[in-house]
């Protein structure tokens, strides 16, 4: 009876042994695991989008010219004490993107007549019909950020709405709704060439 049952302590000690080792190894395992997390052996970046309304509509407008932008912008931020910047607080972003500004008209606005041999168009005033940012484009020439202030996401939309802006009013500036009326009225010169014989027909634009 004792030599039996020093036999079956043996068994269990040995199972026990088993179980605790390959516990002591998963324990080992998972402590590993997050140290290097926590230590930061890399960095893990991950972004999940989905699209949640697509809106499809005739919007009737004609894009006659586009300029195309290189804007270079600053963002930075920092904390302030009495209306005095705290030093090391400050985040500083300086980086460009490409932007395509389109103008054109909304061709519900565009009306004409036929009187005799001369068709009259009224044009509407040319205007912005989009501001496209290329995002592929994007270029850092400066990055510096604090660990004591960070630049927010609307920071940075309200940043990139800035840039935009900035795109556009530059492009005006540099003739695009000029150059947008003068390429409208060739493409509508286009346009009425499929119905009427421009050798017969004299075309008059007005405002």
């Amino acid at each position: 009876m004792k030599s039996g049952s020093k036999s079956q302590n043996n068994k269990y000690l040995n199972f026990l042994s088993r179980y605790l080792t390959k516990k002591l190894i998963w324990t080992i395992v998972i402590i590993a695991v997050f140290a290097t997390g926590t230590i930061g052996a890399k960095n893990f970046f991950s972004y999940d989008s989905k699209t949640t309304r697509i809106g499809l509509e005739d919007i009737g407008e004609l894009a006659t010219q586009s300029a195309y932008c290189t804007e270079v912008n600053v963002t930075e931020a920092s904390r302030e004490l009495f209306g005095l910047e705290i030093p090391f607080t400050q985040s500083k972003y300086v980086y460009s993107y490409d932007v395509v500004i389109k103008a054109g008209y909304d061709f519900s606005k565009v009306k004409w007549s036929v009187r005799g041999n001369t068709i009259e168009v009224r044009l509407p005033a040319a205007k912005i019909l989009s501001r496209e940012v290329k995002t592929d484009s994007f270029k850092v020439y400066h990055e510096k950020e604090s660990i004591f202030r960070h630049i927010t996401l609307a920071e940075n939309n309200e940043a990139m709405n800035s840039l935009k802006q900035t795109a556009e009013e530059n492009a005006i500036a540099n003739g695009l709704l000029e150059e947008a009326r003068t390429n409208g009225e060739s493409i509508l010169k286009g346009f009425f060439a499929n119905v009427y014989d421009l050798d017969k027909y004299e075309i008059i634009f007005t405002d």
